[in-house]
């Protein structure tokens, strides 16, 4: 007798099962269809997105992030279909996913402060792709803006990552905002040697650097008597992209030429004498 209830049980789990596998197995394959077309749809949407993109006048700073937001917004239409394929309830499933969403953005704060922040960067475009800035204790060229960081690219070649977060609304310098930068330098001359000279030989190094722009004129001024020097500020107006250079082949001019102009540069000396008590 209990053999006989345990086969009927049997049978008719096999039955239910059946079934389920003919009501939702068609579901389920086609869920699985619509999955892996969707996704290769998003793909070559995406794909064909960027390249658009690229080709037309917009900034090149929007690309990644309007290719990302593309992938992204796909993709979620793509789940949202296959689960009502397969026959999840969606209004139960956007109960579940509003809860769930709560405590994961409460988790992901951090995540989303650096989506807003790069959604604000975008808009308000503080710097765009090719810039060179200084921000968060780094400074480099600006390679790439994605939705979440910025990734800088270093002089010597190192890729830094930034959370948009914090770049947003941190302290943040731009040497590519404006098209001319001025060029500071502090030269000393050794007491007793002739002014004039000095004058002479900046304006003489400052006029053969075609480089330096005319106006704003160039400035020379006496800056310091030091203890061991006479201090002259020089200060001269350059192209954005020219600084670094006009700076290290003036130190180098004034090295090598200060001699040609009887200058001397100074540096620390101490004098000892020595008295005999006997």
């Amino acid at each position: 007798m209990l053999i006989d209830q345990q086969v009927t049980l049997v049978n008719k789990y096999i039955e239910k099962s059946i079934d389920f596998g003919f009501e939702y197995a068609p579901k389920l394959v086609g869920g699985i269809i619509v999955l892996v077309i969707g996704l290769w749809f998003t793909k070559l949407v995406t794909k064909g997105v960027g390249k658009s993109l690229e080709k037309s006048k917009i900034d090149q700073s929007l690309i990644p992030f309007l290719r990302s937001l593309t992938n992204i917004t796909l993709k979620v239409l793509v789940a949202i279909t296959v689960m009502g394929m397969i026959g999840i309830q969606m209004t139960s499933f956007v109960a579940i996913l509003g809860a769930a969403g709560l405590a994961v953005g409460m988790a992901l704060s951090g995540t989303l402060q650096n989506f807003a922040g790069g959604v604000i960067i975008l808009i308000l475009k503080p710097f765009k792709i090719g810039d060179t800035i200084e921000a968060q204790g780094f400074s480099g060229t600006v390679k790439e803006i994605t939705i979440f960081s910025t990734l800088l690219n270093t002089a010597d070649k190192k890729l830094v990552i930034i959370p948009n977060g914090p770049l947003s609304t941190g302290a943040l310098t731009n040497f590519s905002a404006e098209s001319t930068r001025r060029v500071d330098w502090t030269f000393g001359i050794s007491y007793g040697d002739d002014v004039e000279n000095f004058k002479k030989a900046l304006n003489d190094f400052i006029a053969a650097d075609s480089r330096i722009l005319k106006e704003p004129a160039p400035f020379i001024g006496l800056s310091a008597l030091a203890a061991t020097s006479v201090n002259f500020t020089v200060r001269v107006w350059v192209k954005s992209p020219d600084y670094w250079s006009v700076f290290f082949d003036m130190n180098e001019k004034v090295y090598t030429k200060f001699s040609d102009y009887n200058l001397n540069i100074p540096f620390p000396q101490t004098d000892t004498q020595t008295k005999n008590t006997k």
